[in-house]
């Protein structure tokens, strides 16, 4: 089948585009507002942008009325927001969350989830300097601050798509989930948004190695900050050798 998005109808009972992309990894967000409401909500157009330093992103649709999320209006007035792993122990949660709901409300009571305050991240709420909040729950948390906001035109009634990327300031990963230094997917069980209302937890992995041996290229895909200057300082040493000292 073949069919072009918004202009034939692709025929099916179900529309397919976003089955197509899967699994999709979800960036459950914890923001702060001005006011001093907390925020979580899933969103399951989420990623990781580059490493070193590390960026994610996240894609907010607009609502039918063409308002922003009060994620993104947090995000955008504030500067912060965090990134908690969802994990197939707190899908509940994740889904709960998930309700468009009034932005005085707080999610994590909603949710009955257990709060914890980033390490670095603060925003003012009535002139005082206060933490964003985390899913104390969760696994692995990112602190990141707000870079900008991409927005993409879209079709009535939403009318546009909100794009935010954040830099990455702050790591936490729990112990917990690690085996050899590495983290264990089997112990995390990370849950991933498929098509239509369905979700996958991922349990197994496999290992897959690019052919070559170029240990550069390793260090790229494994995300290696520590690889990443030490490629850096070769290069430095090396141009400084062509072109003598400076």
């Amino acid at each position: 089948m073949f069919y072009e998005p918004g202009k034939t109808e692709h025929g099916l009972p179900y529309d397919p585009f976003k089955a197509c992309v899967i699994p999709r990894p979800i960036g459950w967000i914890s923001t702060l507002s001005p006011s001093g409401t907390a925020n979580l909500a899933p969103y399951s157009q989420f990623n990781n942008l580059t490493f070193d330093p590390p960026y994610v992103m996240f894609s907010a649709n607009q609502t039918p009325s063409a308002a922003q999320k009060d994620t993104v209006v947090n995000v955008e007035a504030t500067g912060a927001f965090c990134w908690n792993l969802a994990t197939y122990a707190l899908k509940d949660a994740v889904n709960a969350t998930s309700e468009q709901t009034p932005p005085e409300v707080d999610e994590f009571e909603k949710a009955g989830l257990e709060k914890e305050d980033a390490h670095i991240l603060s925003v003012h709420v009535k002139g005082m300097p206060t933490k964003v909040p985390m899913v104390k729950a969760s696994p692995i948390k990112f602190e990141c601050t707000h870079y900008t906001t991409l927005r993409l035109p879209g079709n009535p009634p939403m009318g546009a798509v909100d794009v935010v990327i954040g830099k990455v300031v702050g790591i936490h990963i729990d112990e917990g989930v690690l085996t050899d230094g590495r983290i264990d997917v089997a112990k995390t069980v990370p849950i991933a948004r498929c098509g239509y209302f369905e979700y996958t937890a991922v349990r197994e992995v496999f290992e897959m190695k690019p052919p070559g041996d170029d240990p550069d290229r390793h260090t790229g895909l494994e995300g290696s900050v520590k690889g990443n200057r030490e490629i850096q300082r070769r290069r430095v040493e090396t141009t400084r050798g062509i072109g003598g000292s400076r």
